[in-house]
């Protein structure tokens, strides 16, 4: 039993902010039907693409477990066959540009007329009100208006975009969130609701804790590195054999940690070291610490540093990168990394469903081709026979 097997979702979404709001639901067993253009679908089918004419790895790891039909909406009959198909489902989930959607008739007004217990889900910039309402946005602009820049990178660097796309999937997840709640509250109400989350709004959310500082007087809250000043030695420290992510990250915050870190580096007598006797001395001599535990660091992998720190209980991570990720034994054994077949791209190694329920057990399936399911979803919903069907598709309907 998947634990979403009952809930049936209409994605009208492209690019990533939407996919991975609509993706994590069907990791849980939500059956999502992707409504694509029949004229190349989803804009990210064939973005950033090393393979001409197949669907991309960036279109594959973000619409895994779905399904896909092809209706064009801009067509009357395109639109009358998708309310249609209205009544069928339990969810709608669009991220169009501003008012792109209410331009095609298929705003939450009319879509809730026709199915009153929908959850009408919306992706926006910045929301459907509001100052900026009409401005379109992307991942970097939303990070670069909800703070993340601002506190990202170091004083000596100008604001830094974050490497993962917290402005789309970050906004994506929080939407999940919301279409999950809606759905509880039909539960009592017996009556769906429009919900939004602004990409804005989301990385503002993410920012919470780094905001603390301006409210303890850093004003504007600064960028800090990777040095967290009041917790010395906590820092990314340099490892063996010195490439670009060779590197380990520490962080120490009881006396405890203090002490194992020490007779993990063979260092037992700093701890009589009046320099290192307690955090507020250990903060004051941050760079003669970082020195002296980064001389032990260099000498050894950042797998090796992070697996002597995790046995002695010292928090340390090694810095992975992409390659690393997808090699990584840990998130293999999690099934977080994962190798499926692709009808087009045969054997592919994906990220899979970072979620896990005991009684809801995730299998990852290939992201659709371009219509797949027009026969199944279509034929099965709304009695098409495959002549209709191919009546639809010499029209470019379907």
């Amino acid at each position: 039993m998947k634990a979403l097997d009952h809930i049936k979702i209409l994605d009208l979404t492209q690019f990533e902010a939407g996919p991975s709001c609509t993706e994590i639901l069907a990791f849980l067993g939500a059956e999502v039907v992707k409504v694509e253009s029949p004229r190349g679908g989803d804009q990210g089918r064939y973005l950033i693409t090393e393979k001409p004419g197949l669907d991309s790895p960036y279109f594959l790891l973000l619409n895994a477990n779905k399904k896909s039909i092809t209706l064009n909406l801009k067509s009357d009959k395109g639109k009358a066959l998708f309310k249609q198909l209205v009544p069928h489902f339990d969810v709608m989930v669009e991220n169009y540009g501003p008012g792109a959607v209410e331009e095609l008739g298929l705003g939450y007004e009319v879509i809730a007329r026709i199915n009153p217990r929908i959850v009408y889900a919306q992706v926006k910039g910045f929301g459907t009100y509001g100052p900026y309402a009409g401005y379109k946005s992307f991942d970097m602009i939303a990070q670069a208006t909800g703070g993340a820049m601002s506190v990202t990178g170091t004083h000596e660097t100008p604001p830094l975009k974050p490497g993962p796309t917290i402005g789309d999937t970050g906004t994506g997840i929080h939407c999940a969130v919301g279409i999950l709640a809606a759905l509880l509250q039909r539960e009592k109400t017996g009556k769906g609701q429009r919900l939004e989350v602004s990409m804005q709004d989301a990385v503002v959310n993410l920012n919470r804790v780094a905001m603390l500082a301006h409210y303890l007087g850093s004003v504007p809250a600064p960028r800090t590195g990777n040095r967290v000043a009041v917790l010395a030695p906590t820092d990314l420290y340099p490892c063996a054999p010195g490439g670009p992510n060779d590197y380990a990250y520490l962080i120490t915050t009881t006396q405890e940690m203090w002490e194992s870190l020490l007779s993990t580096i063979g260092r037992p007598e700093l701890l009589t070291d009046p320099r290192f006797a307690d955090q507020r001395s250990r903060n004051a001599h941050f760079d003669e610490l970082f020195q002296i535990i980064a001389s032990w660091t260099r000498q050894r992998s950042k797998f090796e540093v992070m697996r002597a720190f995790g046995e002695a209980g010292v928090p340390c991570g090694a810095v992975l990168d992409s390659g690393d990720i997808l090699a990584n034994e840990h998130l293999r054994a999690r099934g977080m990394i994962t190798t499926i077949e692709h009808p087009t791209r045969g054997t592919f190694t994906m990220l899979g469903c970072p979620v896990q329920l005991s009684d809801s057990p995730v299998e990852i399936q290939p992201a659709p081709l371009l219509g797949q399911h027009n026969t199944e979803v279509l034929g099965t919903l709304l009695g098409l026979t495959k002549a209709d069907l191919a009546g639809l598709k010499a029209d470019g309907i379907i």
